[in-house]
């Protein structure tokens, strides 16, 4: 078992270590620059607290780093910080390298599973364009589902590398997605951390406050967000305790299972879970974002012996 110490800053294959070059993105996505202006240090910037903003921003960081020309999310549905979803791919990377003598696992022989992809279906759009991976992407929600093919449509280069899945059963996240012969070398997750509306609510006027100085009563959530992306019963943490549950039932279908943990208080119960599962390793593999530290957690059924004969037979 093994946890790696915590870096500083994002993962150096990043592309967004630096500070956003406004000018370059305008020039990538003109739209950004009404809402780029300078800020109380003197540096341009934009409003984060305006989902407008971010939305256009993140527009321009999909064209100029990614080459995804077209890119839009339904009002009120989560509009994703592009930074920390590239750096949880790129951990990833890191973790299939690992378990791949250190040569990195690229290209179109590696399967990702995306649980939960949303409407933005970032993961799959990011996992693509970096690596080349190709990914299935569930979704419980048909209208985000919708929202999700529609990027896809609108980018030719992902045709036969995306394909989405309806979740029937809302109370499943694995079971009715994987499929008997269906094979993945990752699984991912970015699970509802809330476990209730109210406390979802709560959580996006702190972030607002934050960022704007004051709160509200009426607040405009920036990053967006609709329930079933922000809040189930119980939380991240009995998301992802259902998630280890059920992936006993497909120890071999998947090579790392992993999912994102945004509270640390969290950890102790889910490696008591994995333990229950009687999983043959795990890894806890810490991340910061800014100011933000973050992790997630990976485990896998597969045992040295199991874990080479799947690279001889999937990566070789």
């Amino acid at each position: 078992m093994s946890e790696k110490a915590a870096k500083s800053e994002l993962h150096p294959k990043n592309l967004h270590r630096e500070r956003y070059d406004f000018p370059n993105l305008i020039t990538s996505h003109p739209e950004l620059e009404k809402h780029v202006s300078a800020n109380k240090y003197g540096d341009l910037s934009i409003d984060f607290a305006d989902p407008k903003a971010v939305k256009e921003l993140n527009r321009a960081l999909l064209k100029h780093f990614y080459q995804i020309a077209e890119w839009d999310i339904p009002s009120g549905y989560l509009c994703p910080p592009i930074p920390g979803r590239a750096d949880y791919l790129h951990h990833l990377a890191e973790l299939l390298s690992e378990s791949n003598s250190g040569k990195l696992a690229a290209g179109e022989k590696i399967n990702v599973l995306d649980i939960g992809t949303g409407a933005n279906c970032i993961y799959p759009l990011l996992g693509n364009s970096i690596y080349n991976w190709k990914f299935i992407g569930s979704e419980i929600d048909p209208k985000a589902l919708d929202a999700a093919q529609d990027n896809l449509y609108a980018n030719p280069q992902f045709r036969g590398k995306v394909t989405l899945r309806l979740q029937q059963n809302p109370k499943e996240t694995l079971t009715g997605i994987i499929k008997p012969d269906d094979v993945f070398d990752l699984v991912i997750c970015n699970p509802p951390f809330h476990e209730s509306q109210e406390a979802a609510l709560a959580g996006s006027t702190r972030k607002v406050k934050n960022l704007k100085g004051k709160g509200g009563k009426n607040v405009t959530l920036n990053f967006g967000g609709q329930s079933n992306e922000l809040w189930c019963e119980g939380g991240e943490l009995a998301f992802i305790q259902k998630m280890i549950q059920e992936s006993k039932t497909f120890k071999f279908n998947c090579f790392w299972f992993t999912s994102l943990v945004s509270k640390e208080e969290h950890l102790r119960d889910l490696v008591l879970a994995l333990k229950k599962a009687r999983v043959a390793d795990r890894k806890i593999i810490q991340m910061i974002h800014g100011n933000k530290k973050t992790r997630f957690i990976a485990w896998t059924f597969l045992n040295p012996e199991q874990q080479e004969n799947w690279r001889k037979r999937r990566w070789y």
